[in-house]
């Protein structure tokens, strides 16, 4: 095997440099004879503590990771799969070599006293800057308070340990990663908050005419992860959602090989909800993809999507 070192470029915050080891432990134990090195970078989502509208949206979290892949700086890039944009295509001359098992896709509250989501008194203050969680709590729990707040896992529980928050959303796979689990008060079931398209996968990137280099981080691949993202990010690039628009849904492949995609489109305070939930088999996962998110733009998904500002 020619490739002997493989650079892998990522955001520099604690949780994206946690799931970088991750994908270093994984290689080394399937091929010992690649070293790793790793280059951290700052994006301009990570810097920007302000709405990510008026910075590319999602963009703003890869666009420099981008960048170092494709000037040669780093072979491998490694994403939090709902962190990439699925309303425009991969940049070119890139691709996707491998998708990780997935982890939890579901949703935490964490909150200094041990209260429950259903047990958190009216005006209470809940630190989330996701539109997907405001829009869901809007409607289950109106009487809760969602309050903007930007920063990587680790600051906003530092934020809420000041007081700042009376809770958190979080999600229950990035608190695993950067191993404050222990800070968990309750896991929210996906029939309570559904979970953001991609939720708990990592995606590898590489330039796509790299053949050694894909080569080696394809066997990290999994299969039944790579047909639930398929599905997916169609229905998100069908949609074409913005960084504003409140949609949320995952994908399962059951053991025996059969492929259920569910998903919501919601107004931001709520009160209007889109549902749609298709089985496909074993049918292309691209194809379920595009009938549930046409089923949705049948019930006027698109005048919702395009009536948010961004």
């Amino acid at each position: 095997m020619p490739t002997e070192l493989i650079t892998i470029v990522s955001r520099d915050s604690p949780m994206a440099l946690a799931q970088v080891e991750r994908v270093r432990a994984e290689l080394a134990a399937l091929h010992p004879g690649v070293r790793t090195e790793v280059l951290p970078v700052k994006t301009t989502g990570d810097r920007w503590m302000g709405d990510l509208s008026q910075v590319e949206g999602k963009g703003a979290f890869t666009k420099e990771v981008d960048a170092a892949l494709l000037s040669g700086a780093a072979d491998l890039a490694v994403h939090c799969l709902k962190d990439v944009p699925a309303d425009r295509p991969l940049p070119a001359g890139t691709t996707f070599a491998a998708v990780l098992q997935r982890d939890d896709i579901r949703d935490a509250l964490v909150h200094p006293g041990g209260l429950t989501l259903d047990e958190l008194p009216a005006g209470a203050r809940i630190g989330t800057s996701s539109v997907r969680r405001v829009a869901q709590l809007a409607a289950s729990h109106p009487h809760l308070t969602c309050v903007p707040i930007r920063g990587n896992a680790n600051r906003r529980l530092e934020k809420l340990g000041a007081g700042e928050f009376d809770a958190l959303l979080l999600a229950v796979s990035g608190l695993y990663r950067i191993g404050r689990q222990d800070a968990i008060t309750e896991v929210l079931d996906v029939t309570r908050m559904l979970p953001p398209i991609g939720a708990g996968i990592l995606a590898l990137q590489c330039r796509e005419d790299d053949a050694e280099v894909i080569d080696v981080v394809s066997s990290l691949g999994h299969p039944d992860t790579h047909r639930e993202m398929q599905a997916e990010r169609m229905l998100l690039h069908v949609l074409q959602g913005h960084c504003n628009s409140p949609i949320a849904g995952y994908a399962t492949a059951e053991p025996g090989g059969d492929l259920s995609l569910r998903a919501a489109v919601f107004t931001p305070d709520g009160k209007t909800v889109l549902n749609a939930h298709e089985w496909a088999g074993r049918l292309d996962p691209a194809t379920l993809g595009t009938s549930v998110a046409v089923a949705l733009l049948r019930q006027g998904a698109r005048e919702l999507i395009d009536g948010i500002a961004h």
